[in-house]
Order: structure tokens, then C-alpha cells, then sequence
């Protein structure tokens, strides 16, 4: 008996060492990323005990958990700061529909793409929708501005004509549908390359079957090309549904820097923005409230994250976990 345990235990090292020498290029190349992941993300997580205590900066944080352990007092304070629950309905809000559209448009911009048949005219819409990615809010939201404000150039030609200015920026339910609007405008092409990429590898003789029983263009795209993606389409939409309390904080500080209006500023009030005017606009806010706020945003996402996930198995898909 111990001599089968022994030669199993061999055959198991073996079998270990020859996968690792197989593999070790590849090991060697995520190296780096697990070496970033483990500095950026995980040793960092020690921080969030902060949000327990009464942080001093002098105690560093090992000495705060000493000797200024406050348990939930800095939950219980941010709960009842003026305008929390009202930032946090528009975090739900406002991070929901950018979930559902963001997934939406990618998608149908995926489609589109996909069902080009010109490969020049293809490459050339890809890189154009795919540009607007890579500005930055601070641009987008400038631009928005000078074209869509009460004074930009759109609106000085509508009441030149003798039209009326747009209410963009000064109407609370426009600069929500403009916030979600210039969302698809900058990251739809962008997120869309996954489901192309995904669309390639696609079976091109499922294709060719439909074609000879008569499909249409439709018919191929519903019964051949959604079902195709729809593991890595539900993988996204799990993953994406954890980032719903964050609403996108570039964005909607950079489209309301300009704003004096407290109701438009009212409607689109995040729980980012609420830690940001109070840790460094006003300084009402203590270094554990903040991280308070911080850690509730993380354990509101995670379980979302296992929700959506358990429903998609119920459903019968694969999921992430």
C-alpha cells in the first residue's frame, strides 16, 4: 500500500513538473500581472479596516486599530449625512441603466460590424467608433458643452434661426439622457471588439448550412450569431453588474463642473461625488467615513455580482464562479 501511495506521489510531482516546463513561457508572461494585482489590489485591502476606526494619520493605520477602534459608529454616521440616500437612488439609477445600455449598444455595435462585408469600409467604422475611447472625460465633456450648452455653437444657430437654446445642461431629466447618451457614444465601439472578436471564431459552416436552407440576414443573426455569444455576452453583463454603485465617477464630475444649477447637480449626485466634496471640497468627512462609504460600495457590488451569477445558473448558463 505504501508503495502505491509512493509511486502515486511520483507520478503526481512527475506529472506537475512537466505541465510547469511546459508552461513556463507562459508563466513567465503573467508574472508581472499577478505581481501588479497583488500590489494594487490585495495588499491595499488592509486599508479598509480604516473605515472601523477613527483614523489618525499621526497612528498610521496599525496604531488607529489599536487604540481608536470604533467598529460601525462611521457607518452609522454616513447613513445619516444629508443627501446620502438621495445619491445613492441616483447611483442605482444611473449605474443600472449604464449596465443595461452599455451591454445593449456594444452588442447591436458588434452586429453592425460584423454584418459589414467590405473589409476596408469594415476596419475604417470599427476605428472610428472605437476612437472616442480614448479621450478623456475632461475632453468629451468640453466638447459636449461647447456644442450642447445654452451657449454653445448648436444652440447659437437654433436661435439664430429663431429656435429656441437647448436646456441640456440646465434641465435635469435632458442632461441624464445626455449622460447616458455620450456613455454610449464613447465606450460602445470600444466594448464592442470582445463580441467581434467572439463573432470570428463562430463556425463559418453554420453560416453556410443557413444559407443553403434560404435564411435571411436576420434569421443568421438570431438563430446563429446571438447564440454564439451569448456565454461571453452573460459573462460581461455578471462582471459589469458589480461596477453599478460606481455610475461612472469621470464622467459625471467632469459634465457638472461647469453646472451652478442645484437641480440638475441634484439629480445626478453620486455616492462618488458625495466622498469626493466631502473628503476634499468641504472636509466634513473623516478618512473612515470615506472608506465607509467605500467598503459599503464593494459589498453592495460583490453581491450583486453572486446574485447575477446564481440567476444565470438557474437559467442554465455557465456563470463565473
Amino acid at each position: 500500500m505504501e508503495k502505491v501511495l509512493i509511486k502515486k506521489k511520483q507520478s503526481l510531482g512527475y506529472s506537475i513538473k512537466r505541465n510547469l516546463n511546459a508552461s513556463k513561457f507562459l508563466i513567465m508572461m503573467i508574472i508581472p500581472a499577478i505581481v501588479y494585482y497583488v500590489i494594487f489590489c490585495y495588499i491595499p485591502m488592509y486599508g479598509v479596516l480604516i473605515a472601523f476606526t477613527k483614523y489618525s494619520p499621526r497612528l498610521g493605520i496599525t496604531g488607529s486599530i489599536a487604540n481608536n477602534w470604533i467598529g460601525f459608529e462611521n457607518f452609522a454616521t454616513v447613513f445619516k449625512l444629508p443627501g446620502f440616500w438621495q445619491a445613492f437612488t441616483n447611483t442605482l439609477l444611473i449605474g443600472s441603466v449604464k449596465v443595461i445600455i452599455s451591454f445593449l449598444s456594444a452588442v447591436i455595435v458588434a452586429l453592425l460590424i460584423n454584418e459589414l462585408r467590405m473589409r476596408v469600409f469594415k476596419k475604417t467604422v470599427q476605428i472610428v467608433v472605437t476612437f472616442p475611447h480614448f479621450l478623456s472625460w475632461v475632453v468629451v465633456a468640453s466638447l459636449f458643452m461647447l456644442l450642447l450648452g445654452e451657449n454653445g455653437g448648436i444652440s447659437k444657430a437654433i436661435v439664430a434661426s429663431g429656435g429656441d437654446p437647448l436646456t441640456f445642461f440646465s434641465d435635469g431629466k435632458k442632461f441624464l439622457a445626455l449622460i447616458f447618451s455620450s456613455d454610449i457614444w464613447k465606450e460602445a465601439g470600444w466594448s464592442s471588439i470582445i463580441y467581434i472578436a467572439t463573432m470570428a471564431g463562430i463556425s463559418s459552416d453554420l453560416y453556410e448550412a443557413a444559407n443553403i436552407d434560404g435564411a435571411s440576414r436576420l434569421q443568421k443573426i438570431w438563430h446563429i450569431t446571438l447564440p454564439g455569444i451569448r456565454p461571453t455576452a452573460i459573462l460581461l453583463l455578471i462582471m459589469s453588474v458589480g461596477g453599478v454603485l460606481s455610475a461612472g465617477f469621470d464622467q459625471i464630475y467632469n459634465m457638472t463642473s461647469q453646472l451652478r444649477n442645484a437641480t440638475v447637480l441634484g439629480s445626478v449626485q453620486i455616492i462618488d461625488t458625495l466622498v469626493y466634496q466631502g473628503s476634499l471640497g468641504t472636509g466634513a468627512m473623516t478618512f473612515g467615513e470615506s472608506t465607509a462609504l467605500g467598503l459599503f460600495k464593494s459589498v453592495i457590488g460583490f453581491a450583486l455580482v453572486i446574485t447575477t451569477d446564481r440567476i444565470a445558473k438557474l437559467c442554465g448558463e455557465r456563470g463565473i464562479i
